[in-house]
């Protein structure tokens, strides 16, 4: 590749990765508002968010495939010049995000009590985090709609109206959260109904935005049976390979959980600020999907490489530079989000681990966007659960050599962070980068 084609290339990745990383941020600072404000409310507030945002993000994250799974099959079809067909392929996975989201939503209500208390926590925490889920179901189906939405704009190579939109939506987040929190004193339970009238607001920019679209090519807004079917089939695979993913989430929550509610609650701040990382990082694995997949639809693999060198180069290095700020903030950051100096005293190191591994984060996250911007999810589903299995020792380890330790606090959460964004991230580094080297992944055509 010339230095022509390299630049050429960079401005394509760039002009799709820079809009992208202020959209991909919205979602974990929807969540560091919310830590945030409702960390001023002490510790045990702080760990019943802790809780209930582990189980929300777990299911809200299952379903990502909703974005994952729209990228690559309109990004092919507009490789291959069909803009109707790209058009409809995102309609039809925006009614599949609906359907799923108001069926999660009721179910996830009705079970709220019993998901809460599969943690064990305290009475007071467990309270706490039930208010605060149960309120926050009824966003469900809203975000799924966002995930869908945004998937097929990205397909359509178009990452800022998704900036535009989620900034707009964060700064109503925060306006909401602060009226709810303490303008009208419901604390816990204030900040689950602010973020909620946030995320319907931005299902109806979406609405408005794909409607201009399906009036343009000419595509039929309402459902296709083959088309939401085939959206489902296809997002399977993407499914069970997040399904490990948010497993590991849920095993460093419960470890921590198993250790102490001061260490629950400064795990949320550490893993709050490990999704504010890992999604700015994801902005170049968003550009690497919406690339690889209009490359592949239009049969030109050279290009696809490239795409995949250089954002290798960007999400190594953006990771390093992002780590080095993270470890030099590290003695800083705690008093942003804590009043409690039981909790702000263990985060320190566990920042430190954070930026360390930051490096790493890049070259994951890159990696697995290329494949599935390739659509290679069922390597990503099998290799998942590998990784898990090298991951599960390790947290159990943690929780193990540490419960009960009162003293240990800074250590055990500080091992935690080792164990998950050094071993596990470790674990994906390795599958995701053999596969990589090879070329069965780099299918051509529709």
């Amino acid at each position: 590749m010339t230095g022509a084609e390299r630049r050429t290339l960079d401005r394509s990745i760039l002009h799709l990765a820079l809009p992208a990383l202020g959209a991909l941020i919205a979602e974990p600072l929807f969540l560091l508002a919310d830590t945030a404000m409702v960390g001023h409310l002490g510790a045990t507030p702080l760990a019943g968010l802790a809780l209930a945002s582990a189980i929300l993000q777990t299911i809200i994250g299952l379903m990502v495939f909703l974005a994952y799974a729209t990228t690559p099959a309109v990004a092919r079809r507009i490789g291959l010049g069909d803009r109707r067909g790209a058009v409809s392929a995102g309609v039809d996975g925006m009614w599949l995000a609906l359907a799923l989201g108001l069926v999660l939503g009721a179910a996830g209500w009705a079970a709220t009590p019993w998901l809460v208390g599969l943690f064990g926590a305290t009475s007071d925490v467990t309270a706490g985090a039930e208010a605060y889920l149960a309120i926050s179901m009824a966003g469900l189906p809203a975000m799924l709609l966002v995930f869908a939405a945004t998937g097929l704009l990205r397909g359509l190579q178009d990452t800022r109206t998704p900036l535009v939109v989620a900034g707009l939506g964060f700064a109503a987040n925060i306006g909401l959260n602060a009226l709810f929190i303490y303008g009208l004193g419901l604390g816990l339970a204030g900040s689950a109904i602010g973020t909620v009238v946030a995320q319907w607001g931005m299902v109806a920019a979406y609405l408005a935005v794909v409607a201009r679209h399906v009036r343009r090519v000419g595509a039929n807004p309402w459902p296709h049976r083959d088309g939401v079917l085939g959206g489902a089939r296809s997002g399977g695979w993407l499914f069970l390979r997040t399904a490990s993913l948010r497993a590991a989430l849920l095993l460093t929550t419960w470890a921590a959980t198993s250790v102490g509610p001061h260490e629950l609650a400064a795990l949320q701040i550490a893993m709050t600020l490990y999704s504010t990382i890992a999604f700015a990082l994801d902005a170049l694995a968003i550009a690497a999907q919406a690339l690889v997949g209009k490359h592949l639809g239009a049969g030109d693999g050279d290009h696809v490489r490239g795409v995949l060198a250089r954002c290798l180069f960007w999400g190594v290095g953006g990771g390093a530079v992002v780590g080095v700020l993270v470890v030099a903030s590290a003695w800083a950051l705690p008093s942003l989000f804590t009043s409690d100096p039981a909790v702000a005293g263990i985060l320190p190191w566990a920042i430190v681990v954070l930026g360390i591994s930051a490096p790493l984060g890049g070259l994951v996250f890159v990696l697995d966007g290329v494949l599935i911007g390739a659509g290679d999810a069922r390597y990503l589903a099998w290799t998942g659960l590998v990784n898990l299995a090298v991951y599960v020792p390790l947290a159990l380890w943690v929780a193990w050599a540490f419960a009960g330790q009162d003293a240990s606090g800074a250590a055990a959460v500080a091992w935690l962070m080792a164990a998950f964004s050094l071993g596990y991230l470790g674990a994906r580094a390795v599958t995701l980068s053999w596969r990589a080297r090879g070329s069965a992944w780099m299918r051509t055509g529709a």
